[in-house]
């Protein structure tokens, strides 16, 4: 079955590039237009207490690490990939990204991990669909593979691939997918193994798909929006003092328990 045509529009880390990669691999990326985030291991504020600056750049080092090994490969596999667009933010819905998309004529824009787009930038395309790095919708917003071990819930790590729209995370619900949580993960073996899992389910859905694009399955309940200053570097303090990052490991030995994510596929919904 023939694949939809994809514009990818992510930012610049490993896990975007993998993405990217898969998406070439299954030969439906008619282009790429990749925004230049921010340091992927930032600095910590100069204000921080000693002892909160070293469980921030171990937050940081640790996640850079994680994606290393799981997507290593991926951004020099990326560098062949084209054709591509880098921008900043301030051009991500300017001139040039219009000029490409009407270039590359894509039948669907697939964005992840880039600042938000216009409604002038989706217009571009017949259909816009937005990989969301969180189950939708109790984690929707951002930073949404940190709370859900913050919460001693691991088991609800997961990607969802949902319609875009106005709503943050709220468009109706494509696919989603969970994680394997595997002994000795931490919180960012697991966040970097959900997006691996993604990838690998990814091409089979749209393949699913071909080029009769569905509807996505409306979201019952508004969930909760993580937003960025909801996050402190205080909330590392549980993760690493209290936990020592073992969280996974509670979860399998049975220390901790609780609810089991129930994920959703447009194309094999099942009944309430």
């Amino acid at each position: 079955m023939t694949m939809p045509k994809i514009v990818f529009i992510s930012g610049d880390h490993p896990r975007h590039a993998q993405i990217a990669v898969t998406l070439a691999g299954a030969g439906c990326l008619a282009g790429w237009i990749r925004e230049t985030r921010e340091a992927f291991v930032p600095e910590p504020d100069g204000a921080l207490p000693a002892d909160l600056a070293r469980l921030f750049r171990l937050h940081f080092e640790r996640r850079a690490a994680a994606e290393e090994r799981a997507f290593g490969h991926a951004p020099t596999r990326a560098d062949g990939i084209g054709p591509r667009l880098d921008v900043p933010l301030e051009d991500l819905n300017g001139p040039r990204v219009h000029r490409f998309l009407d270039d590359c004529r894509p039948e669907l824009i697939l964005s992840y991990g880039c600042h938000k787009l216009t409604p002038e930038t989706l217009a571009h395309a017949p259909r816009a669909w937005n990989t969301h790095g969180g189950l939708s919708p109790w984690y929707r917003g951002v930073i949404t593979h940190f709370w859900p071990s913050y919460l001693l819930e691991p088991q609800m790590t997961g990607i969802t691939l949902h319609e875009t729209t106005e709503a943050i995370d709220g468009g109706g619900i494509l696919l989603q997918t969970g994680v394997e949580m595997v002994a000795g993960d931490g919180l960012h073996d697991l966040a970097a193994r959900a997006v691996d899992t993604y990838a690998r389910a990814l091409p089979g859905f749209l393949a699913r798909c071909g080029r009769d694009l569905p509807s996505g399955l409306r979201q019952r309940t508004t969930g909760r929006i993580w937003t960025s200053a909801q996050w402190r570097p205080e909330h590392l303090r549980p993760i690493y003092e209290t936990w020592d990052d073992a969280i996974v490991d509670r979860v399998l030995d049975g220390t901790l328990t609780g609810r089991v994510p129930r994920l959703l596929d447009a194309l094999a919904p099942t009944a309430d």
